[in-house]
């Protein structure tokens, strides 16, 4: 199946770098090159980008339509969280721009052997990188009942998540869950029917917990941000675009704390912890997809876009 993703907030990210001609820029989640590319025709015979991914699908795909661009572009099969070590593998300390798109790909969603899907059924599989053992159906095979519990609440945020991790380990008993059908089955049956005719797919939450769970979604951005800000060159900046509100408070998070790092208490007259900021925060409030673009692709409705600059 051909690799498409349609790049969400593809105008105000790029714009949102504010990009020099001759910088040098990271796109720590490649996927189809869709950011990649409007960052390279902006570019001049100096400037550079970086692609990062760790699905092969995505490194093949963005390698077809970046090669125009020949030598400014580098791409990287690896996970972006460890942006800093490639980088110095290429003989690179400092960038002028990091662009990340989280969660899944339409690519990802849309081909049904990957297993991220709740509308096909297929092995139950998830894994961004597929060089990865794990995979979803370990997790809901083998997790314990309170294991299961706490990745659906606290990555699904799903209220019925102790009635769906009851249904798992019940129905695995007779059987094991093979696939995303089986496992949507029976994510119906632990949610009333009121409830599921109100609030979109009932399996929805699950498969997003699961899916986080498996490729440590949150970890991996958690323990990444302030290192991309220390890569930045004075001026460069951070744009993130997230899907939900777990990845957009980790991020919002970060870039205030790296704005304003100080810890003393608020009647002392001076700063004596020596915490020193690190740059601005340039949204105040997050960017959201226009009307228009909502239109042509209903997937970007959740899409939030939040931007960090260096001092």
């Amino acid at each position: 199946m051909e690799f498409k993703h349609r790049s969400v907030l593809l105008e105000e990210t790029v714009n949102g770098l504010n990009i020099r001609p001759d910088g040098i820029y990271v796109d720590g989640t490649l996927g189809g090159g869709g950011h990649a590319y409007e960052i390279c025709r902006r570019l001049g015979d100096k400037g550079s980008i970086v692609g990062i991914d760790q699905d092969e699908a995505a490194i093949e795909a963005a390698g077809i339509r970046l090669k125009d661009f020949g030598e400014k572009v580098t791409i990287v099969r690896s996970n972006y969280r460890d942006m800093k070590s490639q980088l110095q593998k290429l003989g690179i300390d400092k960038v002028d721009g990091i662009v990340l798109d989280l969660g899944v790909s339409s690519y990802q969603l849309d081909t049904a052997e990957r297993g991220f899907s709740y509308r096909e059924d297929a092995p139950l599989d998830m894994r961004m990188d597929r060089r990865q053992t794990m995979t979803a159906r370990d997790i809901v095979n083998d997790y314990s009942e309170k294991d299961l519990y706490r990745v659906i609440r606290d990555y699904g945020e799903d209220k019925f998540a102790k009635n769906i991790a009851k249904h798992i380990v019940i129905e695995r008993e007779k059987r094991s869950i093979e696939t995303t059908g089986q496992l949507t089955e029976i994510i119906r049956g632990a949610i009333p029917m009121k409830f599921q005719k109100k609030s979109g797919h009932p399996a929805k939450r699950t498969f997003q917990a699961i899916r986080i769970e498996l490729n440590r979604e949150l970890d991996v951005l958690k323990n990444s941000l302030d290192e991309m800000i220390d890569l930045l060159n004075p001026g460069g900046r951070l744009c993130i675009i997230t899907f939900h509100s777990l990845e957009d408070r980790i991020v919002k998070s970060a870039f205030k704390k790296n704005e304003n790092p100080c810890t003393c208490p608020s009647d002392f007259p001076v700063c004596v912890c020596g915490k020193k900021s690190k740059g601005k925060v340039v949204t105040r409030k997050p960017i959201l997809p226009s009307e228009e673009e909502l239109e042509v692709n209903s997937r970007s409705k959740s899409a939030k876009l939040r931007v960090f600059e260096r001092v």
